[in-house]
């Protein structure tokens, strides 16, 4: 028979193998959890080499008023989208606004594609659609929508104005003459899903050869 010391030894062996069996198991659980938990985690966000790669956004502009502007990022870069008047429009085509400007048709057609070149720059006369980086050094300009501010003078019917060198673009983006910067700002390719949804990355032949709406 086994002596009392030699069953309380039994014991103590067997408690200690039961602590180690489950806590292996609770760490085995544990990396199970995490396992499907990490995947799981990180598809809730865009990852950061998609953003880094330039993947497309999307941005609902339904709420924006008349003369509002909303900024998104794309591929790092600020991309404003402004809701502009028929009075904006009307004074963007005036001649003599257009006599200030240096390249008041967009004849540098580099600069946007082939579906913004037109009078506004644009899909649709109602939205800008521009990368706000100053093309001069890469400042970002202001957005100074009023209308004959003391600072920038009676002739200014609303745009963007570069404080670092005083580069200035009208509400199509469309430089002046006189200033630093040489060329219009740039237009990224888009497109409208709807008429308030906008994807900034992916231009609309893109997107039908990709399977998009």
């Amino acid at each position: 028979m086994c002596s009392d010391n030699a069953s309380g030894g039994l014991e103590a062996v067997d408690n200690g193998r039961r602590r180690l069996l489950v806590a292996a198991s609770s760490a085995m659980a544990a990396i199970g959890l995490t396992a499907v938990a990490v995947p799981f985690i990180r598809s809730m966000d865009p990852s950061l080499r998609a953003k880094s790669a330039g993947a497309s956004v999307k941005v609902d502009i339904a709420k924006l008023e008349y003369g509002q502007q909303v900024t998104i990022e794309w591929r790092g870069k600020p991309v404003w989208i402004l809701r502009r008047s028929e009075e904006m429009l009307r004074m963007m085509e005036e001649p003599e606004h257009r006599k200030q400007l240096r390249d008041p048709d967009s004849k540098v057609y580099t600069q946007q594609p082939l579906y913004a070149q037109n009078a506004y720059r644009s899909i649709d006369a109602e939205y800008l659609v521009v990368i706000g980086i100053c093309t001069h050094l890469g400042c970002v300009p202001n957005f100074r929508p009023e209308v004959a501010p003391e600072d920038l003078g009676a002739e200014w019917i609303g745009g963007y104005f570069c404080p670092c060198h005083g580069s200035r673009y009208d509400l199509a983006g469309r430089v002046y003459r006189g200033v630093p910067a040489p060329t219009n700002l740039v237009v990224p390719p888009y497109h409208f899903h709807t008429a308030t949804l906008v994807e900034v990355g992916v231009d609309y032949e893109d997107a039908m050869q990709g399977g998009k709406g």
